[in-house]
């Protein structure tokens, strides 16, 4: 019997590496007067992993000047954690929005 060579499997080290080499895209999250303030802060600290005192006050700088930068990250990742937040805001019927550009 002959041994089948194991797949392929992609190891954090190796997203790791794959995103070391991406563009970096800066992160806005933007203003809206439906999406309670309670729910921005809540998707900064679960999705994007800031501080509770970071989140809040970028909510508040969204809040009064329009928008806010989140973060800067590779693009993939970027581009996954908006996925995210704009699919948790949807569930709950909320226009939250995110934004990237680049660095």
């Amino acid at each position: 019997m002959q041994a089948q060579p194991a797949p392929e499997i992609e190891t954090a080290q190796d997203q790791k590496e794959q995103t070391a080499y991406e563009p970096l895209y800066r992160v806005f999250v933007h203003n809206d007067d439906v999406t309670p303030m309670d729910f921005v802060v809540q998707v900064l600290t679960g999705i994007f992993q800031l501080l509770l005192p970071d989140a809040v006050e970028l909510m508040f700088t969204a809040h009064y000047q329009g928008e806010a930068l989140v973060a800067t990250l590779p693009k993939s990742e970027a581009q996954n954690r908006i996925n995210k937040a704009h699919f948790a805001a949807g569930a709950e019927g909320y226009p939250l929005h995110f934004s990237t550009e680049p660095e």
